[in-house]
């Protein structure tokens, strides 16, 4: 019998959440839900809390708590308040933890976690932008093995972990090109939100839907690249690939190329990284028919900076920490301008670009100013451009 290993899970009620909950119960009875943390989505959390029976369940929106109180029917889940809930992530031990938070929020959940767990599981691009500079001094003490799950950093990590990666020329991650490749830049500025959110290939949350339509996705996964496997920028880059299927490309110094090809679902780089943290050796089943497609067409493009502006200015830009977390947090501050009908689609890389402009000294050598940092930052965002 194996052994049960427990898990918390960061934004049970998102889209990689319920993807982790309906996967662990279909496949992985070994694996016991710890924590569920959920935004705002109520009713979902207390169906989650019905269904797969947590020790805890908590949710940032305080004035849900009476309700799930009310409706929940399983003596066995406690409701934690949000202000108590960082105290039972320091107290308590995980084995396996997935941050699946969107934004740059997520990042106040980060050293606990890394306190708090054997195995991380992190879908969050925004946290690794902001904080990847400090996170072998964060987890120097615990050593919590980190799996990337965004599929293009899942897949790179099973390529890096197949060869000796040293002579390699360059290291591509791919973009399918979001729901505009085929169309001009002067075409689009003026789209709404419901066509901007519309993916063609993958199944997400506004936020990074919109990341996509923009390049913004692959500026972000550029910079997980170069933390989380220690690659220089000068020998990353990105391509168009609309059929989304190869997700990264290693080209190595002998003219060689190795990709990695697997089906656009979230349910195979979770799948995977169960069946790991758990040493499954002989994989279950999964119910699906993803493998290799025959009389598949495979198309790759450069992509074109007039169409996607935001490349000059993340081409340009000087990568430095603090850079980088700007070009995170005014990123996710005009995306969500946009969402609220503010700005209009073409406005987003233009106050990306004017945010880099804006001096602030600051030292982020730890969680907690990086933290204030992207507060004060916000703030001052939203004085210049509300």
């Amino acid at each position: 019998m194996k052994k049960v290993k427990f898990l918390n899970l960061y934004g049970s009620t998102g889209q990689i959440g319920s993807k982790s909950l309906q996967i662990i119960d279909r496949y992985f009875p070994s694996i016991k839900i710890n924590l569920l943390v959920a935004n705002k989505n109520y009713k979902k959390l207390l169906n989650q809390a019905i269904s797969y029976k947590p020790k805890f369940i908590s949710i940032n929106d305080k004035s849900k708590i009476k309700y799930l109180k009310k409706n929940i029917n399983n003596r066995d889940t406690k409701i934690i308040d949000p202000s108590e809930l960082f105290h039972l992530i320091k107290s308590s031990k995980s084995d396996i933890s997935i941050l699946a938070i969107s934004g740059y929020k997520s990042l106040e959940y980060l050293t606990s976690i890394f306190n708090n767990t054997n195995s991380l599981g992190i879908v969050n691009k925004e946290c690794i932008v902001s904080a990847g500079h400090l996170f072998h001094k964060i987890n120097k003490k615990n050593k919590t093995k980190i799996f990337p799950l965004d599929s293009e950093h899942f897949s790179l990590k099973k390529l890096l972990n197949l060869y000796n990666y040293d002579d390699f020329k360059k290291i591509y991650i791919t973009a399918s090109g979001g729901p505009f490749f085929n169309n001009k830049f002067n075409e689009i500025k003026n789209i709404s939100f419901k066509q901007a959110i519309k993916h063609p290939k993958w199944k997400m949350g506004y936020k990074n839907s919109i990341d996509s339509a923009t390049l913004v996705n692959k500026c972000l996964e550029l910079i997980e690249a170069h933390y989380l496997f220690n690659l220089p920028y000068n020998k990353l880059r990105m391509l168009i690939h609309p059929e989304a299927l190869v997700h990264s490309i290693i080209e190595y110094n002998n003219y060689t190329s190795l990709m990695n090809y697997f089906y656009h679902d979230m349910q195979i780089p979770l799948f995977n990284f169960f069946s790991e943290v758990i040493n499954e050796k002989n994989y279950p089943i999964l119910n699906c028919n993803y493998g290799f497609k025959k009389n598949t067409n495979l198309n790759f493009f450069k992509p074109n900076v007039k169409q996607f502006p935001i490349l000059n200015i993340f081409n340009e830009m000087e990568k430095s920490p603090i850079n980088l977390i700007k070009f995170n947090c005014a990123n996710e501050f005009a995306v969500n301008l946009f969402a609220e009908k503010k700005i209009n689609f073409g406005n987003i890389h233009n106050i990306i670009a004017n945010s880099l402009l804006l001096e602030l000294k600051s030292k982020v050598n730890n969680v907690k100013k990086i933290i204030d940092f992207q507060n004060n930052f916000i703030e001052i965002l939203k004085s210049k451009f509300l």
